[in-house]
């Protein structure tokens, strides 16, 4: 067992019945993962929502600009072979060593000879008696698109990754969007304030007003209370400032929780025998960063399950993955790869003032760490790839857009 690493054995001989709680993309891909791998055996996939699986990145993107209407994974024809139970909220559980255990929910109960965690995560609100909306689900996605149109005040507090795609979704719209952020940059949690401030002027351009620097005290009829007593009159307000595992359900059961999220090793296992978790639920063990990371992304919702799967079935896999994330944003693709710190060297490729460039941080051994792309589809497959290997980067030729990224490599 890796240092850091919650510990849990995998136990003797294949499950016959495996439940999965919750029924989004991360469990639907454990359940699809375990078919493909030959698994005959029950599987009940149950989850609190009464729509089927489906993919949430279209949501902010496709689906509220109207491209897109159903982003349904699951259907009747897909011959899954699960006891999918909709509408269903698991409420706890209680396990048996590597026998198994029973898992409640607010229908009944389901017996489990391994369980999988993957509920997911739900929005992070604000204070205030005002109507906040969220873009979380399917249905917050279709409410808030029939709500856009020409001259909504329309008030998103958060310039994140969820802020800057419905901030697109509604200026295309017509609506008047204000953005109010309480960091000094959009996305200045994820990829750094300097780097943030480059999108500013992307905001300008599409006639959203972007108020930096700018707490909310709380959320009232008819608009924002703001931190410095200054007021944002608002038709509709929507508050995208995160989100966090949705694990209450999980006291008193013995799963060890790292701030909020299932721990797991780097094979997936949580603290109780026979129990996994995936997803946005789950914070697993990187043996890569030496750390333990809140997988909060679609990508590891989708790449997860393939381990998990193997290792319910008796292996060992190993789930330590180069962290990928990707956003559309007025009218850009910007795709990050990887985990830089402040002590890592970036450079940039291309003119960040351009309409396409990217950004690499190198470690003190001159080791690609992560990179940042806009428009650049390209460097950011090859720049994934060197992150993967370990390879040392020559900074001159990286930041030379007419070589390939794959081409900076130092021999």
């Amino acid at each position: 067992m890796t240092d850091g690493a919650p510990g849990a054995g995998s136990g003797a001989g294949l499950p016959g019945r495996i439940v999965i709680a919750g029924a989004g993309l991360a469990g639907l891909r454990t359940a699809e993962e375990l078919r493909g791998r030959g698994y005959s055996g029950s599987i009940t996939l149950i989850g609190a929502e009464h729509r089927p699986p489906y993919d949430r990145p279209p949501l902010s993107k496709q689906l509220m600009l109207g491209k897109a209407d159903d982003t349904t994974l699951l259907s009747a024809e897909s011959g899954l072979e699960v006891d999918l139970r909709l509408g269903e909220r698991a409420e706890g559980f209680e396990a048996d060593g590597q026998r198994g255990g029973l898992l409640r929910s607010d229908r009944g109960s389901h017996r489990f000879d391994r369980l999988v965690l993957a509920t997911g995560a739900r929005p992070v609100s604000l204070p205030g008696q005002g109507r906040q909306r969220f873009l979380r689900t399917m249905d917050d996605a279709l409410a808030l698109r029939a709500l856009l149109r020409p001259g909504l005040r329309l008030a998103i507090v958060g310039a994140g990754w969820i802020g800057a795609e419905l901030a697109t979704a509604a200026a295309a719209a017509g609506a008047a969007v204000t953005v109010v952020e309480a960091g000094p940059a959009p996305l200045a949690a994820a990829l750094g304030a300097d780097i943030g401030k480059l999108t500013v002027p992307w905001y300008a351009a599409a006639g959203v007003d972007l108020r930096l620097s700018t707490p909310v005290a709380s959320v009232e009829d008819g608009g924002l209370a703001l931190a410095d007593a200054g007021w944002l009159a608002a038709d509709e307000i929507v508050t995208a400032v995160g989100v966090r595992p949705a694990t209450d359900w999980l006291a008193g059961t013995g799963a060890a929780l790292d701030r909020g999220a299932v721990a797991v090793d780097e094979q997936l296992r949580s603290s109780v025998p026979g129990v996994f978790a995936v997803g946005d639920c789950a914070a697993f063990w990187s043996p890569r960063y030496q750390a333990r990371i809140r997988g909060e992304h679609w990508d590891v919702a989708l790449r997860a399950p393939a381990v998990a799967a193997a290792n319910l079935l008796g292996g060992s896999e190993t789930y330590d993955p180069v962290l990928y994330i990707w956003s559309e944003q007025f009218g850009r693709m910007i795709q990050y790869a990887g985990r830089h710190t402040s002590a890592d060297q970036r450079v940039f490729r291309g003119d960040p003032a351009g309409s396409r460039w990217a950004a690499g941080w190198l470690d003190e051994r001159g080791r690609l760490t992560a990179l940042l792309t806009v428009d650049a589809p390209r460097d950011s497959v090859q720049g994934r790839r060197l992150i993967e290997s370990g390879a040392v980067i020559d900074p001159g030729r990286f930041a030379d857009p007419a070589v390939p990224v794959r081409a900076a490599v130092l021999s």
